[in-house]
C-alpha cells in the first residue's frame, strides 16, 4: 500500500535524466544496413539520428563504435559522424562491443550507470553487449526503433531476450521526451521541438501546425 505521506513530485529513482545516462551507438554502418530487414532502413537511420539529436541537446555523453569499418562494414552512419564530429569513433574486431578494452573504458569515463544503447543488427551487436552490461550492473535501456536485426522474427526475439533479462525496450522520442520531462525547462524547449519537427514524423508536422497558430509555446 502507498503511504501518501512519502509521495513527492521528485522525479523517481528508474527515470532517464541527463546526469544519469549515457547513449551508446553500436555498428550503424553501410554494410551491417544492408542486411537489416527488420524494418524500414530510413526509418531507422531517422531514429538513430533523432536519438543522436536528443543526447546532444542534452549534453548526454555518447559513445560511437564501429566493427570492422576499413575492412567490411564501411565507415559510421555520414549524419551521426556530423552530430558529433570531434568524437572519437572506436572501431574493433569484436562482435560483442563489451570483449572490446577501448569500448569499455569509454563507457567507464562516462560515468554513467544507465546506458541506453541502439545498434545493428539488433541480435548481435545490440544483444551481447547489452547482456554483458547487465551482468555487471548496468541498466541498460535498448533504443528498439534506432536498431535493427536481419528479419522481424530475428529483432523481436533479441528484445525478448534483453527483455527477459532485465533491459528496458524504449523508442527515440521517449528518450528525448523524457529527458526533457517539462515543457517549462526553456533552456532545452526550443531545442527539443526542433529535433521533434525535423525528426518526429506526423508528431513533428503537428507542431509546425500547432506553432504557426498558437505561437512558440506548442508542444505535447
Amino acid at each position: 500500500m502507498v503511504n501518501i505521506n512519502e509521495v513527492t513530485s521528485a522525479p523517481g529513482p528508474d527515470l532517464l535524466t541527463p546526469d544519469n545516462c549515457a547513449v551508446l551507438f553500436v555498428d550503424h554502418q553501410p554494410q551491417m544496413f544492408f542486411g537489416t530487414g527488420s524494418g524500414d532502413r530510413t526509418a531507422i537511420i531517422n531514429s538513430t539520428l533523432g536519438l543522436a539529436k536528443a543526447a546532444r541537446v542534452f549534453d548526454v555523453p555518447v559513445v560511437l563504435s564501429t566493427v570492422a569499418a576499413e575492412s567490411f562494414s564501411g565507415p559510421i552512419l555520414p549524419g551521426l559522424a556530423e552530430i558529433f564530429p570531434e568524437q572519437k569513433i572506436i572501431d574493433r574486431t569484436t562482435m560483442n562491443a563489451w570483449e572490446d578494452t577501448a569500448f569499455v573504458d569509454a563507457v567507464k569515463a562516462t560515468g554513467r550507470s544507465k546506458l541506453v544503447i541502439a545498434g545493428l543488427w539488433t541480435e548481435v551487436c545490440v544483444v551481447l553487449p547489452t547482456l554483458s552490461a547487465l551482468a555487471q550492473g548496468y541498466e541498460v535501456y535498448v533504443v528498439t526503433d534506432a536498431s535493427g536485426g536481419v528479419s522481424p522474427e530475428a529483432h523481436e526475439h533479441a528484445v525478448q531476450r534483453m527483455v527477459q533479462a532485465g533491459a528496458a525496450p524504449v523508442t527515440w522520442v521517449q528518450v528525448l521526451l523524457e529527458l526533457q520531462r517539462d515543457w517549462a525547462r526553456e533552456e532545452t524547449y526550443v531545442p527539443v521541438t526542433e529535433v521533434v519537427k525535423e525528426h518526429g514524423g506526423a508528431y513533428g508536422l503537428g507542431l509546425v501546425y500547432a506553432q504557426a497558430f498558437i505561437g512558440g509555446h506548442a508542444a505535447g
